[in-house]
């Protein structure tokens, strides 16, 4: 094994129940495959087969991965996550996000987690307001996240988006 995490016996494993990812084939049929287990998928012709399939790969897979002392990986809702973890960064940047936290009212822990959380999630925003402009052709409003600098109106804290009228831009 590559690291000092303590192997259990392959019964452990093979029972283990890991998500699977269904994808349509462009060609036809069903893409099945385990993320975590790289490497592991399958495909089949409807969604039924495919599911069966991605068992079998999945015994094999792990018990390849097994007799060679690899690594297996646990399902991603068996990881544990304590909730806090260390970053070093440059003193100016730790100064600066010190004094947005302040200028917010809030904690430096409470705006680095805002921050983050609005990256991870910003490809979903953006989904949605995209998706909101598209139904509705006017102009949207919502709240500024933490960290972005005044709105030019009047300091409202709302971002302003508008679909271009024929041009389809936002």
């Amino acid at each position: 094994m590559r690291n000092n995490v303590e192997r259990r016996e392959l019964t452990f494993y093979l029972s283990l129940r890991y998500p699977v990812t269904i994808h349509t084939d462009p060609d036809g049929g069903y893409v099945a495959e385990i993320e975590e287990l790289h490497g592991c998928m399958t495909q089949a012709e409807t969604i039924d087969e495919a599911f069966r399939a991605i068992e079998d790969a999945q015994q094999l897979w792990i018990k390849t991965a097994y007799d060679d002392s690899q690594d297996i990986p646990l399902p991603r809702d068996m990881e544990k996550y304590p909730g806090k973890f260390l970053v070093r960064i440059p003193k100016s940047l730790h100064r600066a996000l010190t004094r947005a936290a302040k200028h917010e009212g809030v904690s430096l822990n409470q705006y680095v987690t805002s921050l983050l959380a609005s990256g991870v999630h910003g490809d979903v925003m953006t989904s949605q307001i995209n998706a909101i402009l598209a139904q509705v052709g006017r102009t949207v409003c919502f709240p500024m996240p933490f960290g972005v600098k005044e709105s030019p109106l009047d300091n409202d804290k709302f971002i302003v988006i508008r679909k271009e009228q024929g041009a389809g831009k936002q």
